[in-house]
Parts: C-alpha cells; sequence; structure tokens
C-alpha cells in the first residue's frame, strides 16, 4: 500500500492569493477596516490556527468563539470571488502525476491541507480537478497544527482499507517547511516542490527527501515514491 498526500495552495494550484484575500474581506466585514493580518504566518499554517492569532493580533480574547462565523463569511466571500472571477490555476504536471497515481494498484491519493474541506474543495474545482480522486483527507480543522494532520490521514486510510499503513509508505507533497516537518515528525516521506511561497534554498534548508522545482517529471516522481527504500 501506499498512501501520497497533496498539499494544495503552492502545491497542486494557485489561486493569485484568492484565499488570503477572502480571509481579508471577511475580517472586515465582520470586524471592520482596522482589522489587520500584519505580522501573522500564512503560508503553511492551517486555516484555524491563522485565525487565532490573527484575532489575538486584533484585541479579540476568546477567538475559539468566533471562529465559525469568521469560516462561514470566509467561505462565502470565497465562493462568490471564484464564481465571479476564477484566478485558480492548476500548476505543471499536477494533472499528469495526479492521473499516473491514479493507475497505480494499491496507492491511495489524498490531501493534508490547512484549508477547510469546504474552502479546499472550491479551489480544487476552480483548478479544473475532482476532488473526488482524493480518497482520503486531512484538513486545517482536524487538528491544532499541522503536525497533527499526517496522523489523521493515516487514520482515515485505514479505516477506508482495514489495514494500517506504516508510515514510510506514507509520502507527503508540500510547498512549505510545515510540509517537511509534519512528514519527519510522523515518519513519512516528504518531496517539497518550490511552486509556491518558500525560495528553493528555504527548502533545501529543511531538508526535504526529494526536492522538484515543480511537479512535471512525472517519471522520475513516480519511480521515487514507488521506491519505500528511500
Amino acid at each position: 500500500m501506499m498512501l501520497v498526500l497533496f498539499d494544495i495552495d503552492g502545491t497542486l494550484l494557485l489561486s493569485q492569493h484568492a484565499g488570503a484575500q477572502c480571509m481579508h474581506d471577511a475580517t472586515r466585514e465582520l470586524y471592520g477596516d482596522a482589522f489587520t493580518f500584519d505580522g501573522v504566518e500564512i503560508a503553511g499554517r492551517i486555516d484555524p490556527q491563522i485565525w487565532h492569532d490573527v484575532a489575538l493580533a486584533n484585541g479579540i480574547d476568546n477567538p475559539h468563539e468566533h471562529h465559525d462565523r469568521f469560516r462561514e463569511v470566509y467561505t462565502r466571500h470565497l465562493a462568490r470571488r471564484l464564481a465571479g472571477a476564477n484566478t485558480v490555476r492548476v500548476l505543471p504536471g499536477v494533472t499528469a502525476l495526479l492521473e499516473a497515481l491514479g493507475a497505480v494498484e494499491g496507492l491511495t491519493r489524498g490531501l493534508l491541507t490547512g484549508n477547510y474541506p469546504e474552502t479546499g474543495r472550491l479551489k480544487i474545482e476552480a483548478a479544473g480537478l475532482d476532488p473526488e480522486i482524493f480518497e482520503v483527507a486531512a484538513w486545517g480543522c482536524d487538528g491544532r497544527s499541522r503536525r497533527d494532520l499526517p496522523g489523521v490521514a493515516m487514520d482515515r486510510h485505514a479505516a477506508a482499507t482495514g489495514a494500517r499503513i506504516a508510515p514510510e509508505e506514507v509520502v507527503i507533497i508540500g510547498d512549505t517547511p510545515h510540509d517537511v516537518d509534519c512528514a519527519r515528525a510522523h515518519g513519512c516521506r516528504s518531496l517539497a516542490v518550490a511552486t509556491g511561497p518558500s525560495s528553493r534554498d528555504e527548502l533545501v534548508a529543511c531538508e526535504p527527501d526529494l526536492l522538484a522545482d515543480d511537479l512535471s517529471q512525472t517519471k522520475e516522481i513516480i519511480s521515487w515514491i514507488l521506491d519505500c527504500s528511500r
């Protein structure tokens, strides 16, 4: 068995910052124009964590009590924006790689992402991909940090297949050091791809098991994924 987990933003697709902009729009609707994201890291982090930090930075002492409303309004803004002007595009090599992985017997394609399920699916559909090909998903609302998500994905894979997968049979593909970190924390393999906000030097420094400029080298990447010997 193999489980290949993809991050969404910066890995499968680029949205031209539609997600971040709609988060800003949602907080301005809820709390006014003075609400700011200054100083809050977004890339590679899970959405509830981003909300928690930005809420505290803007003087909201009980972020948890406001979270569901933020999530609802953010989703509404994103759906409206993408319906009006779809700025999402799939990244090089993604479609071919997903198709090739789908042909491998015993391999499950999945998601490991900081997005909420509803916003992640909006982005995937806007990129022209089918969310249903991802049979397992660990979403941003499934843990307190990204490090929690590989365990969630492996548990869901076990529930779907009836068998527990070994960590070395799990590959996490992402575009930030956070993706590499969460893979390492669970003994999974990491493929870092330099198509997001992290520079190649930043990705080299976090020592992924494999580093690629993008996902267009389908045969080479498939070969590496299927080689569990590292």
